[in-house]
């Protein structure tokens, strides 16, 4: 039996403390992606850096008008649930996420570098960015999020094909293993496939 997860991506305001700008989440069922995107953007009350506008591409007046987080955290939170969470280097979505949404945890967060580290040592970077386009990822998810790398809906698209790519291959037996080594939350409750 497939479970629902999500691939998440956030995208920051690069300043301190640290604010969400950009917000995507990708349903799953199992290792596939079910077409279901969901995507935010939010008005930071202290603005963006330069720095991280050049990473991302969203400056202060593209997110003018977009409400603030606290405004939408009730239908943020009725998507996100307690379900497993999927991402590249999970832990940042997992830690500014806590923060912002009080009272959300997810059941389990698999954390795509971690399982890229050890599924593909030969590779000599392991950034979400070369793998999707050393594998030939990034093509799909641009087709099925549009936009590029560093825009929330692209990386957490790019994540979900990033983990099936990865695990497609593996017996249930060894994905299993493989999600409960990379659940940054030290949690294998459940099962995911």
């Amino acid at each position: 039996m497939s479970e629902i997860m999500w691939a998440v991506d956030v995208e920051g305001s690069g300043k301190s403390p640290p604010e969400i700008v950009e917000l995507a989440i990708a349903e799953m069922e199992g290792l596939t992606l079910t077409g279901r995107i969901k995507h935010w953007r939010f008005r930071p009350k202290n603005g963006i850096s330069p720095i991280a506008s050049r990473i991302h591409g969203i400056w202060d007046e593209d997110v003018a008008d977009a409400p603030e987080l606290e405004d939408v955290v009730d239908d943020v939170l009725l998507w996100l649930e307690d379900k497993p969470i999927v991402g590249h280097n999970v832990k940042v979505e997992v830690d500014i996420l806590s923060q912002a949404l009080e009272g959300w945890g997810p059941a389990a967060a698999y954390d795509t570098l971690k399982i890229a580290r050890r599924l593909l040592p030969a590779e000599e970077k392991h950034g979400l960015e070369h793998l999707g386009f050393k594998l030939g990822l990034s093509p799909e998810a641009g087709k099925i999020a549009g936009g590029k790398a560093h825009s929330a809906p692209f990386d957490a698209v790019l994540s979900a094909l990033l983990l099936d790519h990865m695990l497609r291959d593996q017996t249930e037996h060894d994905q299993r293993s493989i999600l409960a080594d990379a659940d940054i939350l030290g949690s294998a409750q459940g099962s995911l496939l």
